[in-house]
């Protein structure tokens, strides 16, 4: 049976996101398009149930809005991350303080370990851990020994020239996961029914399940006629001044 969100956590992108790490070569964002971006996409959230807690900008850090990265939430403790960009390690010291008002248990990541939640996919009780430039093996290793102490299961994925797992898939409860075609053929999703996305629509790999709804990203109307097929019901939101971020649906909130 599917988990019920109730929760979630974001934080308000700062002034300073326009100088956030950055691959895509689609530019520079634009502050107040990210701002009212953000805003609709907290509005998407509270739609679809969950109480919502916004934290305020970090300047200091300009990817912090990508809150997903530096913690892991999960039905039975939270993981506090080790993020592999340097420029992020920062991040994760107050991430104590606001997932105690939360959880009771709270793990972490340590050197020479790094993980960023990013490359975590839960389905169900087992999850997923890609092994990118920002996850190293120890840093899953870790993970793994912590989902066991807890009765869940991990299992690792080697990715290549993707940021981070969940950037090419996301599970949609009840079996259901939405990929790319690379990832497609990876006998670890084996056991799945497959949404493949078209080549031309791979951001949107990058969706969320919240409690019974698909929310996916705007302008990938290919993609959502399929996930719509498949008898989910959807909805989106634009994100496209985190793209040029690199970021996803995903990397804006934990959801628990």
């Amino acid at each position: 049976m599917p988990l019920i969100f109730r929760n979630a956590i974001v934080r308000k992108p700062g002034r300073s996101v326009v100088n956030g790490l950055s691959t895509s070569g689609l530019g520079v964002p634009d502050y107040d398009r990210t701002l009212f971006q953000h805003s609709e996409y907290i509005r998407k959230l509270k739609e679809c149930g969950l109480t919502v807690k916004i934290l305020d900008p970090s300047e200091e850090f300009p990817d912090s809005v990508f809150i997903e990265d530096v913690a892991l939430c999960t039905s039975r403790f939270a993981l506090i991350t080790n993020p592999g960009a340097p420029s992020r390690k920062g991040e994760i010291k107050v991430m104590n303080k606001v997932l105690k008002e939360y959880f009771e248990n709270i793990e972490n990541i340590t050197e020479p370990g790094t993980l960023e939640a990013g490359d975590v996919m839960m389905a169900g009780e087992h999850f997923f851990i890609g092994i990118s430039e920002r996850t190293n093996h120890s840093g899953a290793d870790q993970l793994i020994r912590i989902l066991d102490k807890y009765g869940f299961t991990g299992s690792k994925i080697h990715l290549s020239g993707m940021l981070h797992l969940k950037s090419g898939v996301s599970y949609l409860e009840n079996n259901v996961i939405l990929l790319t075609k690379e990832l497609a053929v990876h006998e670890e999703f084996g056991s799945f029914r497959k949404i493949i996305v078209p080549d031309s629509e791979g951001y949107a790999a990058n969706s969320v399940w919240l409690n019974g709804k698909i929310l996916l990203p705007e302008g990938f109307p290919e993609t959502r006629r399929l996930i719509n097929n498949a008898g989910f019901d959807t909805m989106v939101t634009d994100v496209s001044e985190f793209r040029k971020l690199d970021g996803g649906l995903s990397c804006l909130s934990l959801r628990f």
